[in-house]
């Protein structure tokens, strides 16, 4: 039988502030975050969903070089925009934090300091790229130089961009600086590194053998990494921007940023409550990471390692990461600009954040990679939200304004057809929580529009407006179970649409949104008074699609 936990902890991967959210990340990481955290608050759970900025490592430097300006300067412009869409988008965390933060580290350093103490880093000693002009080490990402295996001139020291090779500056042919453009010399340098072979039997235990739950890409992945051997990784970097390795002799040095960033669900809670260790230190905790699939490895064996390192902390529970998304049948690419970007889909499509929610989730990229395109945008919004749930609840609530004066009217003998509609959502409760509590948020989403299409079904079987002459009582019965119908559509969608689910309880007057509400017909009491009908959505036509594309393809 599965544990009963009694609180919940979220979080959501840090979002690297050196530049806005696009698509991808909502799909991956943010949105499936967000559905989750509302499920658990609608059943009255207690939970804490974190978040933040990450504020630290080359590339922000690197793009405050470009922009001549310092990396404060770029993290306080990045960390606002994310900040700002995220609430735009209604991501409800309780905190969106930064690593820049006083909080952040202390917390930080703290955790550093005692697996140094304790013995738990090696120390070695290694030959390093020096810019002598600049006076400083170089992170692979400052040494450019061709590539070997495509001849590409403007390949990283980690990576080139054109064929997509990994590399390592030493593989690069005639490497220079990407600081001063003078050629680099090898300097010795010192640091610090997290022994992972050291946990490699205990990641094998806890995965392999302990969470056999976890979805395949996920456990796949990290059983790939325990089979290929764990290597021992550097926690330190040469680097003035950054957390100041807490230790004498560590001077120009800072922690590395896959080190220092996850300990930022540490200090984003401590920031939110003084009681923050029950949902950092109690096995009665579940603990939650949301995250994409190129942050496996920092999530399942290199965060955990560090926490089974110190020694106070629980694991997490699950790591439900997704896939990535595509855009229109190619990668997205931040660099080509070949994305939708989350600020200024909100500018151009204000009043519409739950159709990109809406699509996102059931189009999201759970086990596979997938493919965002306008064209199922604009069929999604006009065949789905607008054709099924927005129809059924304008029809309902025009029809008992037209017929009952805006009263919810009382219900009388219900008949075989009635019963069979009722049989047919009354077990949408356990379906519903059966997708969200599994992760399956696509399938969740599926049978919260089924219960629309039920609900439309029965409108137009029923034909109440044929009744009105001859039989008004059953035109009342109708009505009544259209309108329950309709609150328990409040509830089922309040995870994925907030913004819909808000309008539909305002205009049904709607005093009860508990989740075990879910599948009763008495949600309304008789002579209720419902607000006027408003549209929940609109069509989206077709020269604002092919807008977008062009601005695309621009």
């Amino acid at each position: 039988m599965a544990k009963e936990f009694k609180r919940y902890l979220v979080t959501s991967a840090l979002p690297y502030a050196n530049g806005p959210v696009h698509i991808g990340h909502l799909a991956g990481v943010y949105i499936p975050s967000d559905i989750y955290t509302r499920y658990l608050r609608l059943r009255g759970r207690d939970v804490i969903s974190v978040c933040g900025s990450d504020e630290h490592g080359v590339p922000i430097t690197i793009k405050a070089r470009k922009e001549g300006v310092t990396p404060q300067q770029i993290v306080d412009r990045y960390h606002a925009l994310i900040k700002k869409s995220f609430e735009g988008l209604g991501m409800s965390f309780d905190i969106y934090s930064r690593t820049s933060s006083k909080t952040h580290a202390e917390t930080a350093s703290a955790f550093f300091r005692k697996l140094y103490d304790e013995g738990k880093f090696i120390e070695k000693t290694s030959m390093q790229y020096y810019d002598e002009e600049a006076q400083t080490f170089l992170a692979d990402r400052y040494i450019v130089g061709t590539c070997p295996k495509c001849g590409n001139d403007r390949a990283y020291g980690d990576q080139c961009e054109k064929c997509g090779s990994t590399l390592s500056p030493d593989e690069l042919i005639d490497p220079h600086s990407a600081v001063s453009g003078s050629v680099p010399v090898k300097r010795e340098t010192k640091h610090w590194y997290l022994p992972l072979d050291r946990y490699e039997e205990f990641l094998r235990e806890w995965i392999l053998d302990g969470h056999k739950e976890w979805k395949t890409n996920v456990y796949g992945q990290c059983k790939s990494w325990l089979d290929g051997g764990l290597q021992p990784r550097a926690v330190s970097r040469d680097l003035d921007w950054g957390i100041p390795v807490p230790v004498e002799g560590a001077e120009g040095k800072v922690l590395y940023v896959w080190f220092d960033a996850p300990i930022g669900y540490i200090s984003a809670t401590k920031d939110i409550t003084p009681d923050w260790e029950r949902y950092w230190k109690s096995e009665d905790t579940k603990m939650v990471h949301f995250i994409g699939k190129d942050n496996i490895v920092f999530h399942c064996i290199v965060f955990p390692s560090m926490l089974k390192a110190h020694g106070d902390y629980i694991l997490p529970e699950n790591v439900p990461a997704n896939e990535f998304l595509n855009l229109e049948g190619d990668k997205i690419s931040t660099s080509r600009n070949w994305a939708v970007w989350l600020h200024e889909y909100l500018e151009e499509f204000p009043g519409k954040q739950d159709v990109l929610r809406y699509v996102l989730t059931a189009n999201a990229p759970e086990t596979k990679d997938n493919d965002f395109t306008w064209k199922d945008f604009q069929a999604r919004n006009n065949n789905e939200l607008v054709a099924i749930l927005g129809n059924f609840i304008n029809r309902s609530l025009v029809l008992t304004h037209k017929y009952f004066d805006g009263k919810v009217p009382a219900a009388g003998e219900l008949t075989d057809y009635d019963r069979e509609t009722l049989r047919e959502f009354s077990d949408v409760k356990g379906r519903l929580e059966s997708g969200i509590e599994n992760y399956r948020f696509r399938d969740a989403l599926k049978e919260a529009m089924n219960l629309a299409r039920i609900g439309n079904k029965y409108l137009a079987d029923t034909e109440p407006w044929k009744l009105v002459k001859s039989d008004m009582d059953r035109v009342a019965t109708i009505l009544n179970l259209a309108l329950q119908i309709s609150a328990n559509l409040a509830i089922a969608f309040e995870p994925f649409l907030p913004f819909s689910a808000q309008k539909i309880r305002t205009m049904l007057g709607m005093t009860v949104t508990e989740w075990d509400m879910l599948g009763h017909t008495d949600i309304l009491e008789t002579g209720t008074q419902l607000a006027a009908p408003e549209l929940l959505f609109e069509k989206i036509e077709d020269s604002v699609i092919e807008a977008q594309i062009k601005k695309l393809q621009d």
